[in-house]
């Protein structure tokens, strides 16, 4: 078990948005599902939390009501390793949700996102620093990130 793990308020949807984030990452899967016990403040037998892993980590999602909202102050970020990765994660985590600029985005639920490539804090390390300051430049004035753009942008500084 690990020792930290994200705990994900939903007004109703926790059920939804497991299997949502489940059927998108591999590695994945609903771990338990716990009901409302009569005299909760939610109907009993309604889903109270849903315990999940999206690629092997750890996650619960709460039916909590819709007194808190997520915000950008926090987020998940996700390494990626291809464009294919990037672009297929994009395109399914926005569907019914919003892009954001510097590969961020929120999904149908109002949870941000950052969908990385790992190209990305690589070049923007690099010791040349006219390089780096190149590949920010270009990663600023993108959305989704799109390596070989941001390769370009890193090789000519």
């Amino acid at each position: 078990m690990q020792k930290v793990t994200p705990f994900l308020w939903f007004d109703r949807e926790a059920e939804e948005a497991a299997n949502f984030y489940v059927s998108i990452f591999k590695n994945s899967k609903i771990v338990n599902i716990s009901r409302y016990p009569e005299g909760s403040p939610n109907p009993a037998g309604t889903v109270m939390t849903v315990e999940f892993q999206l690629d092997g980590r750890d996650f619960i999602a709460l039916n909590g009501g819709p007194h808190f909202k997520f915000t950008e102050a926090i987020s998940l970020s996700v390494s990626c390793e291809t464009q294919a990765e990037v672009d297929e994660l994009w395109s399914k985590l926005t569907a019914g949700g919003e892009e954001g600029p510097c590969a961020w985005l929120k999904d149908k639920y109002g949870l941000s996102w950052q969908i990385v490539p790992t190209a990305l804090p690589r070049l923007l390390k690099d010791k040349d620093r006219a390089k780096a300051s190149c590949a920010m430049q270009a990663m600023m004035k993108m959305k989704k990130i799109d390596i070989g753009k941001l390769q370009e942008a890193y090789d000519r500084g």
